[in-house]
C-alpha cells in the first residue's frame, strides 16, 4: 500500500476487482490446496473478505515477505513438509503453470525453488535491476547477481535466440556480426522472484545469520546459499508477463485482461 510509484498498489481496480483479488484468482489456477492473501492492512483484509479470499492479517514489523508468510504458515499450523509459495501481490498476470512447476521442485532435499528464463537482450544482461543466476548441472542456483554472470573473460557477448543443434554444429565458435557468443546451447538466465519453500526450512529461514553478500547485493536469496542450502531452479520457456510497479504497467495490465476477458 505504501508504493511511492503506484499508491494504494493492491487496491488498484483491474477489470472491477482489486489488483490483490485478481493475483490470488491467478494462484487458485495453479491447482494449490489453499490460497492465501497475507496483509498487514486492514483495507486488504476487507477487500479480500468481500470477494471471498481468504486472508490473514500479519505484523507489521516484518522486514521481508518471506519473513510474512512464515507467519501465516505458523498461525494455521501448516505440515513441516507443507510446500508454500511466495507469489507477489503485483502479479495479476502470473501463470499457475509457473507456480506449479516451481512448487514441484521442493523435496526433502531442497528447501527451496525459484525460477528463470533465458536472456536474449544486452540491455537486461547489463542492468542491475534485472537479477542474473548461474546454474550447476543439477539445475540449482550457483549464485544470483545484478552484474552480467557469467562474465565473458573477453567483454560481453552478442547474445540472441538460442540456436538449434544444427545451427550450433555450424556455428561454433564463430563471431556474430554484433561480437562475440556464449558457447553453443547456452542462454545468460534472469530470475524470476516466485519462490516455493518446505514449511519447516521456512520457519528457520529467519533464524539464519545475515549474509554479507545478500547485503551487498541486496538479494535475499544469498542467504540461503551462503549457509550452504540447495535452490533449485525451474527454466521457464518464455519469460513471464510483467508485474505493476507504475502507472504505465496498470494501464497495460487493463488492456490484457479486457482484451482478453478476464
Amino acid at each position: 500500500m505504501a508504493s511511492t510509484r503506484l499508491p494504494d498498489k493492491p487496491m488498484a481496480d483491474i477489470s472491477g476487482k482489486p489488483m490483490v483479488v485478481r493475483v490470488a484468482e491467478r494462484a487458485a489456477l495453479s491447482g494449490a490446496k489453499d490460497v492465501i492473501v497475507a496483509t498487514d492492512h486492514l483495507e486488504i483484509v476487507s477487500a479480500c473478505e468481500r470477494y471471498g479470499i481468504e486472508v490473514c492479517l500479519t505484523s507489521r514489523e516484518h522486514a521481508s515477505g518471506t519473513d510474512r508468510i512464515a507467519e501465516v504458515a505458523a498461525l494455521r499450523h501448516m505440515k513441516s513438509d507443507a510446500v508454500i509459495v511466495n507469489v507477489q501481490g503485483d502479479e495479476p498476470l502470473i501463470d499457475p503453470k509457473l507456480i506449479a512447476a516451481v512448487a514441484a521442485l521442493v523435496g526433502p532435499s531442497t528447501p527451496m525453488a525459484t525460477a528463470a528464463h533465458a536472456i536474449d537482450r544486452i540491455e537486461d544482461l547489463t542492468n542491475p535491476n534485472v537479477v542474473k543466476v548461474v546454474l550447476n548441472v543439477k539445475g540449482e542456483a550457483l549464485y544470483f547477481s545484478r552484474a552480467p554472470i557469467p562474465w565473458r573473460r573477453d567483454g560481453i557477448p552478442a547474445i540472441g535466440k538460442r540456436r538449434g543443434p544444427e545451427e550450433e554444429e555450424e556455428g561454433a565458435g564463430e563471431k556474430s556480426a554484433e561480437g562475440e557468443v556464449f558457447p553453443p546451447g547456452y542462454m545468460p538466465l534472469r530470475h524470476i522472484g516466485l519462490y516455493a519453500y518446505r514449511n519447516d526450512f521456512l520457519q528457520n529461514y529467519p533464524t539464519l545469520q545475515i549474509s554479507p553478500l545478500e547485503q551487498i547485493e541486496a538479494l535475499e536469496q544469498l542467504r540461503v546459499l551462503w549457509h550452504g542450502l540447495p535452490i533449485a531452479v525451474h527454466l521457464a520457456g518464455t519469460a513471464p508477463a510483467g508485474g505493476v510497479d507504475t502507472i504505465d504497467d496498470l494501464i497495460r495490465v487493463r488492456e490484457i485482461f479486457n482484451l482478453k476477458g478476464m
